[in-house]
């Protein structure tokens, strides 16, 4: 397992992806449950909603990542798991889709959908979890990917919460 956090302004037991959305009400980087590695970064995310009085950051356990769970922002999709969604899809997936994981979410969302909206990103995140990917990832930080990563869980059954804390972030 590996240790994540996730900050809100609202207080749970449970993650719920019919929720996904009450946050910024956006689906940037796929439709799933935003954790990073930065506790720092969870604090900041706490305060996103301006008008919220109280601010939590949850210490969450997730499984670890591994090359066959997880397809990534900038980086190549793992064979295997092209493999699998074309098997499902029932075509190839034209090579230009498998070079980035960004792409290739958007290319499922089309292909299920017919379009790249909120459905579509609903769908792409159930048929990615539908062949065992569970995380799309991408870095704290562009810059220095060295210093950690984020990641949409698309499987909140997949997540413990180990830990609450209220936070108080800095207004700045």
């Amino acid at each position: 397992m590996q240790t994540f956090y996730h900050g809100t302004h609202k207080l749970f037991d449970k993650f719920d992806l019919s929720h996904a959305l009450e946050g910024d009400g956006k689906v940037k980087f796929g439709f799933g449950v935003y954790v990073t590695s930065k506790y720092e970064s969870a604090v900041h995310y706490s305060a996103s909603n301006k008008s919220a009085t109280d601010h939590y950051v949850y210490t969450l356990e997730v499984p670890d990542k591994t090359d066959k769970n997880h397809i990534a922002f900038k980086q190549q999709i793992n064979p295997s798991i092209v493999a699998k969604a074309e098997k499902k899809l029932g075509h190839t997936i034209p090579t230009k889709f498998t070079e980035d994981g960004k792409e290739f979410r958007k290319y499922l969302a089309k292909e299920l959908t017919g379009h790249i909206d909120i459905e579509g990103e609903k769908a792409a995140s159930k048929f990615l979890v539908s062949i065992g990917v569970i995380f799309i990832c991408w870095p704290y930080s562009w810059k220095n990917p060295a210093l950690g990563d984020n990641m949409a869980v698309l499987d909140e059954s997949v997540i413990s919460i180990t830990k609450v804390e209220k936070v108080n972030p800095d207004k700045k």
